[in-house]
């Protein structure tokens, strides 16, 4: 297996790693009345009937309501495989071994052949990789993460973009849209923009934008092959295209992920977590 640096192993494990209750808006009943006219006194009143306001055609501010469904799980478990291209690095169908408990842990372990070459713990505050194939380890928190990648990562985000929820929540005022065969809901969240597109048929979210300003890196996801998962469907195939400047050379970069899940498992049975650094390992 190639060599993997510290800024492939950090953005593997962003595209190796996914259900939020949105408060429910209040909707007030107009009465009902015959015909809708509102005019000043001694003015000409215009008649207009409930039933032809009713038949308008629908305008882009108009508040479509959609329920977007989401993976809710206590563990999962899945294995699969991972490409990852960059512009000096090719890796292609890589064993990825992963193991998560909802909102708190995230574990995996890259396997080249018969031998693990990385294996990484992810909590709310911390990651940890340890890299077995150079003997070197890493530690950081998102706030470094995000600085690096001129993105706000976080574990909920990592989550998300693995089982293909929503990463924020539809908040009260937010509006989405109908764009061809989608709805979509543009999001602001500090520095970073979404734009989530929601399918018309199974209301799975099938693409995801992340723009960060004033940097204008990006991140896209498509999402595929949705499976029947216990009650939910699960995409089985995601596509993730990182494009973003180098704050070295000033030049634009593209990397990409495909994540191909061969099996994947939703359960309240506890799983394990077995992570340690071993003691001749260098930090890096």
């Amino acid at each position: 297996m190639t060599t993997l640096k510290l800024k492939y192993i950090s953005l593997v494990v962003l595209g190796c790693l996914s259900a939020c209750h949105r408060p429910r808006q209040k909707s007030e009943t107009p009465t009902r009345t015959d015909s809708l006219a509102l005019a000043p006194k001694d003015s000409v009143v215009i008649a207009i009937p409930i039933d032809s306001i009713a038949a308008l055609p629908k305008t882009e501010s108009e508040d479509i309501k959609v329920k977007v469904e989401n993976v809710d799980f206590k563990y999962l478990s899945a294995k699969s495989k991972i490409s990852f291209k960059s512009k000096d690095q090719d890796i292609d169908n890589a064993n990825v071994n992963i193991r998560m408990r909802k909102d708190s842990v995230l574990w995996l372990s890259i396997v080249a052949g018969p031998i693990e070459v990385v294996r990484g713990l992810i909590t709310r505050d911390s990651i940890q990789l340890v890299d077995r194939y150079h003997k070197e380890y890493y530690q950081y928190d998102f706030a470094t993460l995000s600085q690096k990648f001129n993105f706000q990562l976080s574990f909920d985000l990592i989550q998300s973009i693995l089982v293909g929820n929503m990463p924020i929540p539809k908040k009260p005022g937010e509006r989405f849209k109908k764009e061809n065969d989608y709805f979509m809901l543009r999001q602001e969240e500090g520095k970073i923009s979404l734009e989530n597109y929601i399918g018309e048929q199974n209301r799975r979210l099938k693409k995801l934008l992340v723009t960060e300003q004033p940097t204008k890196n990006s991140l896209k996801l498509d999402y595929d092959d949705f499976t029947q998962l216990n009650n939910y469907l699960f995409p089985y195939t995601s596509l993730i295209e990182l494009d973003y400047k180098s704050n070295k050379d000033n030049e634009l970069y593209q990397t990409v992920f495909r994540i191909k899940h061969q099996k994947v498992e939703l359960s309240e049975k506890p799983l394990s977590f077995p992570f340690s650094i071993p003691s001749k390992y260098q930090k890096k």
